[in-house]
């Protein structure tokens, strides 16, 4: 599927049928997110996946009650770390230098440079940074989904502190951001299946100086 007809196809499911993503798909779907790009590279976040059918009726609850948490094939929860200092920033250094076959002595301009950025930006700050990367990485698994003509519900309705405790979040330094459910959708119940996609006409949206 062509990428625009992809994105025509696509629309924030409200029902899907349960059954499950072939494992290639909701690889390709993580790969995207995984390859999207963030400041500095840091990605300061963890994509957890839910497929566990246990685990997402517990996560239920603290989505409000919406069925695409059970009925879909997984529950993806873009989770924020919870603290950002020179520890992490000097394990992505190793990490490049790793990938590179470099020395990490020859990163130490861009960890100096991280770290300056970093401490000019209170606890606050760094957790709305955190967050927008996030969703950098939500809209390619989105594009990626939708090529892979998996349906995906992009989701911030939920109680964040709750889907933490289900996922024991906390504990592993995270916070949960936002949230996306795959699967596939169930055309004989949801009632925006056959509905029009409607977006803001070229003309309106784009502005061309």
């Amino acid at each position: 599927m062509k990428l625009i007809d992809a994105l025509n196809w696509r629309y924030a499911a409200k029902r899907m049928n349960g059954n499950k993503i072939p494992a290639e798909k909701l690889n390709t779907i993580l790969d995207a997110a995984r390859l999207a790009p963030s400041s500095f590279g840091l990605t300061p976040y963890n994509i957890i996946v839910v497929e566990d059918e246990e685990t997402r009726k517990k996560l239920l609850p603290h989505f409000y009650n919406q069925p695409q948490i059970t009925e879909s094939s997984a529950v993806i929860i873009f989770a924020t770390w919870n603290t950002i200092t020179e520890n992490e920033v000097a394990n992505y250094m190793a990490e490049i230098a790793e990938q590179r076959s470099m020395p990490v002595e020859g990163l130490k301009d861009f960890a100096n440079y991280i770290n300056g950025s970093i401490k000019n930006l209170t606890p606050e700050q760094l957790q709305i940074w955190a967050a927008k990367q996030t969703y950098i990485a939500l809209g390619f698994a989105l594009v990626a989904a939708a090529t892979e003509e998996v349906d995906a519900t992009p989701m911030e309705g939920f109680v964040p502190a709750g889907v933490d405790e289900v996922l024991g979040l906390t504990e592993a330094g995270l916070h949960s951001a936002v949230a996306i459910t795959l699967g596939y959708r169930d055309a004989a119940s949801d009632y925006l299946v056959n509905a029009k996609k409607v977006r803001r006409d070229h003309a309106k949206l784009i502005i061309k100086k």
